[in-house]
């Protein structure tokens, strides 16, 4: 059972890791740092998407409108921070089998 504790925590770090790069890289295509029209950075940033929009729009259904600030991905990182803690708390029933 512990390697299903360790396996979970690694799932949230790179999901964490996924969210943190989506963030950065949409600032720094907003601030034309890079540009969707290099192939490497339009697959980069269309792989990112379609992996943490499903996620987003769900949580954008309880989120209020904000005009353009999104507080999608920070309520991701807060929940999967919580379940780090969750998980952190309760690793002695991982441990107990």
């Amino acid at each position: 059972m512990q390697s299903l504790f360790q396996i979970l925590m690694l799932l949230l770090d790179v999901v964490w890791f996924f969210i943190i790069a989506h963030v950065i890289m949409s600032w720094l295509i907003n601030f034309q740092v890079l540009n969707l029209r290099q192939p490497l950075v339009a697959q980069i940033w269309d792989g990112l998407n379609r992996l943490l929009e499903p996620a987003y729009a769900r949580i954008r259904r309880f989120l209020p409108q904000m005009g353009g600030l999104d507080l999608a991905p920070l309520v991701a990182l807060i929940g999967i921070y919580a379940l780090r803690i969750i998980l952190a708390n309760n690793a002695a029933l991982f441990y107990s089998y």
